[in-house]
């Protein structure tokens, strides 16, 4: 049997699948517009309410734009750093209730809001509350974010903080190869990895 798959994913359909056997999941990349393109593809499937809690505002200055369509069951939140508290208190008496898509946009994001020591422990924090509190809810906790390797190693770029996952996270990495975007499994052999490739559409 073939251990590291080329799946042609045109309707999203396998790569939900695959996000809904573990939580949280990571999606790294390189590029900051191609997990705008990948979260459009992914928002525009989900059926269930989505949160955007979105740090970096670049999937609102789409929307502003109107490059994006806005969703009707798609909220957007976008904390800073004195609200920050209040609007996690909001986001999870939603999902406490009923199942979202949890989009965080992006790591990146959230750690340029607090110093080092602070962001660390705030954001493994927030994220392990969250899709505790997702799984009674079936609930999906999703989290971009920009990096590169290092020393095999995935690190935040800029600024190089190491990303922290447990046996229980899903980590990505997504990359576009012409027109599709490629999503591959970051295990810790690559015979393990799957590869997902998705026809991309002009957002």
């Amino acid at each position: 049997m073939d251990k590291n798959p080329e799946l042609s994913v045109d309707d999203m359909t396998k790569i939900q699948i695959q996000f809904k056997q573990k939580n949280p999941n990571i999606i790294l990349c390189l590029k900051p517009f191609h997990k705008t393109e990948f979260l459009n593809r992914l928002i525009n499937t989900i059926e269930n309410s989505i949160i955007i809690v979105d740090m970096d505002l670049l999937y609102t200055g789409y929307v502003q734009s109107g490059m994006i369509q806005k969703k009707e069951n798609v909220m957007i939140f976008y904390p800073d750093k004195s609200d920050w508290k209040k609007r996690l208190t909001d986001i999870i008496s939603k999902v406490s209730k009923e199942r979202f898509l949890i989009i965080i946009d992006s790591f990146n994001g959230v750690y340029n809001l607090f110093d080092e020591l602070e962001s660390a422990r705030l954001i493994n924090s927030c994220i392990m509350l969250l899709s505790s509190i997702g799984n009674q809810t079936k609930s999906s906790v999703i989290i971009t974010g920009m990096a590169r390797k290092k020393d095999d190693e995935w690190v935040l770029s800029p600024g190089g903080k190491h990303i922290i996952t447990s046996e229980n996270t899903g980590v990505y990495f997504l990359k576009k190869i012409q027109n599709d975007l490629v999503i591959t499994t970051l295990e810790k052999t690559d015979a393990n990895s799957s590869k997902f490739i998705i026809k991309q559409e002009n957002i």
